[in-house]
């Protein structure tokens, strides 16, 4: 079976674990949920649950460990798309081919959406820990995920992104910001689906090493795709980096050095998994489709 049909069917797999998990449009909140379902429905690779799930299935065979997580994961990935396609960020009326949030609810919504998509992760999440059978296991991913979210994970790379937008970067500030605005989620999907599928403190941080190559690529490549890619491929209006005065990758290095790069850190990327689990080769063909993607 191709990459590209495996993604499919593990995509759909994915929403069906996700659409278990979401918040009721009942009582007087019902607006706040509908917004945060419209968000979170919009579509998407499902990346971020994807890698946690095969990630956990890697080590133990099974994917169910990790699905508390799994939503938890594209809760707090959607309250950052929501928020960063607000008008005093990106102001992006596009996403994913749909409306972003606050252009179909309000500015005033789009904002309490976010919120209240990044506090439900963690209900998700907190409500596993009643239930599990390994308390100090799921502590440690729910830890290792209250973390990614933060200052000193996502949060902390939007934050410099954003307050340097205009101004120029030298290779540390973009790596950073690209290492934790991006990579913060995706070493913490694979990180998480590591400790969830039973794994030792060493393959832990092979996996977390793994996830932050990977985010560093996978950001590289958007940088290439805002330029040389299209709205319909993307679903979302290209030319936006440059639109708003950020510098990136390719702006900084250019495109030859950008494409080598992303495909060099994918590369250590694949290494990494194949050295723990050399038989794996769904997550080593995800990365290089990743690599490659046009969308």
């Amino acid at each position: 079976m191709k990459i590209t049909e495996q993604i499919q069917q593990k995509t759909e797999w994915c929403d069906q674990i996700i659409r278990r998990y979401l918040p009721e449009e009942t009582g007087y909140a019902k607006g706040l949920a509908e917004a945060m379902n419209y968000s979170i429905l919009a579509g998407g690779k499902r990346l971020r649950p994807m890698l946690m799930a095969e990630t956990c299935r890697m080590f133990c065979g099974r994917t169910e460990p990790a699905e508390p997580f799994m939503m938890a994961i594209e809760c707090m990935h959607t309250a950052s798309l929501v928020h960063d396609d607000l008008p005093a960020i990106d102001n992006d009326t596009y996403r994913r081919g749909k409306r972003t949030t606050h252009s179909v609810y309000g500015e005033s919504t789009g904002i309490l959406a976010g919120d209240a998509l990044l506090n439900y992760a963690f209900e998700v999440a907190a409500k596993g820990l009643t239930e599990t059978e390994d308390p100090v296991r799921y502590g440690q991913a729910l830890l290792c995920l209250s973390k990614a979210g933060g200052i000193g994970g996502m949060l902390g790379g939007q934050y410099v992104d954003v307050i340097m937008t205009g101004k120029p970067l030298d290779e540390d500030l973009i790596s950073y910001i690209f290492r934790y605005k991006t990579g913060a989620f995706l070493s913490c999907s694979m990180e998480v689906g590591a400790i969830m599928g039973g794994a030792s403190e060493a393959e832990r941080q092979d996996m977390r090493e793994a996830g932050e190559k990977l985010g560093v690529a996978f950001q590289i490549q958007d940088d290439i795709l805002d330029i040389v890619g299209t709205q319909e491929e993307l679903g979302k209006p290209i030319g936006s980096d440059i639109r708003n005065e950020k510098t990136t990758y390719v702006s900084l290095f250019g495109m030859e050095q950008a494409e080598k790069a992303s495909v060099q850190l994918t590369k250590e990327a694949v290494a990494l998994v194949r050295k723990i689990s050399p038989e794996e080769t769904f997550l080593p063909d995800l990365f290089t489709y990743l690599t490659k993607r046009r969308k």
